[in-house]
């Protein structure tokens, strides 16, 4: 009984904050990067539209090689600083460097930009990866069952919609209007701010809040091979039934703050980029506020009915994006639909932990790496739904080539439709998958007695 006892062992709230500084420093590189990469090379650059979006399509397939390889390797990594640490401290160096340089194309012929483009966002990816996959690969070894984790989510989310904030925000002191040519040295300058913040988070976390349980130490000595870790990781239901959900939800994460700005800037003739990101500011806000109510809503429900609630929740809370016109409503239509993007901001590590703690009990191994890594891999394939459709609408309204002044009717309901009605139809999709997610709440109390025994076997083994 004593084994068990120390593999329930809790985790502080002051290593829990600090653990959460993470996802800040992770959040903020990401999310400047969706932010905003597509309008810096479309509309400040004016790079045609079909390169963009086939520069992400390359991007997406080379991630189909980088995410899940680089979660294997974590997973059967040994070293006397654990198996996460070693590739949170590279890729966090590395990655506080390509927050800059994604933004710094070399001035010359299109042609020049095109290929700097396509291969500086790679590079990005890659390190970005290293670090973001092994950080939240910790949640689940850190936070052992759904009630701990529902409190830390609290706030690891907090965190994370600051983060957001950050990365929303302080780009927009710097770059007046963000779809518009001519803008490139206030892209630069917001990046090296960002670049700061992003390593002063990332030190606290790995030096307060970084924490490897010594019960698995000794897991990557079974750790399967790349191949059979992929084979493993699509044989389970539980993961091949969320992951379709997770693409869908990270379609509307992706889609929704690009096409923000358009739907600002035409809809209701907003033109400053501060004003611009302080909508998108009011999201974060407002699911910083509703994040307490999806605590308590995934603790009662358990992560399958909660997850489905918060789905449904954000498909109603986009409908106002169809018909407002003026500013007091866009405002209330940004505040509400942060209910929705709370519950699913929530429900993603909830979720793969769930899986990884099924997983364990099949394996007897700990494989957060793999799991985030295809995970990643899969979620990136929302990156061409995403842009391809833009493309489809940006074709279809004549904005092949940018152009501000050209207006129609038609680029209204573009707009409209991207903020929406795709959108929707997105989460319905990963809903209807969701519905065959196999791990219930009352089988998850089963899983977690299970955990139990196997964490006190592995501590006395390591004892």
């Amino acid at each position: 009984m004593s084994n068990i006892k120390r593999t329930s062992e809790k985790i502080s709230t002051k290593t829990t904050i600090f653990y959460s500084f993470a996802g800040i420093a992770d959040t903020m590189s990401y999310q400047m990067f969706t932010f905003y990469i597509f309008n810096f090379y479309f509309a400040v650059k004016q790079l045609p539209l079909e390169w963009v979006t086939f520069g992400f399509i390359i991007w997406t397939i080379w991630n189909a090689i980088n995410d899940p390889l680089l979660g294997a390797w974590s997973d059967r990594t040994i070293s006397k600083w654990g198996r996460r640490k070693p590739w949170i401290i590279v890729g966090l160096i590395a990655l506080t460097a390509l927050v800059i340089l994604v933004w710094t194309p070399p001035s010359g012929s299109i042609t020049i930009e095109i290929v700097y483009f396509m291969i500086i966002i790679n590079i990005f990816d890659f390190f970005y990866t290293m670090y973001s996959l092994n950080q939240t690969s910790l949640f689940p070894e850190m936070f052992v069952d759904l009630e701990q984790r529902a409190k830390a989510n609290n706030y690891v989310q907090i965190f994370n919609i600051i983060g957001l904030l950050f990365a929303a925000l302080i780009p927009s002191f710097f770059v007046s209007e963000q779809v518009e040519p001519g803008h490139e040295m206030e892209y630069i300058t917001a990046s090296v701010v960002m670049a700061i913040l992003v390593a002063l988070f990332g030190v606290i976390f790995i030096t307060l809040g970084l924490k490897e349980r010594k019960e698995y130490s000794k897991d990557p000595e079974k750790a399967p091979s790349f191949f059979k870790s992929i084979k493993f990781t699509f044989k389970n239901k539980a993961f091949t039934t969320y992951v379709i959900t997770n693409l869908a939800v990270w379609y509307v994460f992706g889609i929704f703050p690009i096409i923000s700005p358009y739907f600002l800037r035409f809809i209701l003739d907003i033109k400053d980029g501060l004003i611009q990101s302080l909508f998108l500011a009011i999201i974060f806000v407002s699911a910083i506020g509703f994040t307490v109510i999806w605590s308590k809503v995934f603790a009662k429900k358990g992560a399958k009915k909660a997850e489905l609630i918060a789905l449904f929740s954000l498909i109603i809370t986009m409908v106002p994006f169809l018909i407002v016109w003026e500013i007091i409503g866009a405002i209330i239509a940004y505040i509400v639909v942060g209910f929705g993007f709370a519950g699913i901001m929530f429900g993603r590590d909830v979720m793969m932990s769930t899986i990884i703690d099924k997983d364990e009990i099949d394996t007897g191994v700990r494989r957060e790496g793999a799991y985030y890594g295809v995970n990643a891999l899969i979620i990136r394939l929302s990156t061409i739904a995403v842009y391809l459709s833009i493309f489809t609408v940006f074709n279809n309204i004549g904005w092949k080539i940018y152009d501000p002044t050209v207006v129609t009717d038609w680029t209204i309901i573009g707009l409209r439709f991207l903020m929406c009605l795709f959108p929707a139809i997105g989460l319905c999709l990963g809903a209807i998958s969701l519905w065959r997610f196999p791990i219930t709440r009352e089988k998850y109390e089963e899983i977690k007695g299970k955990l139990e025994e196997l964490h006190g076997e592995k501590v006395g083994k390591v004892s």
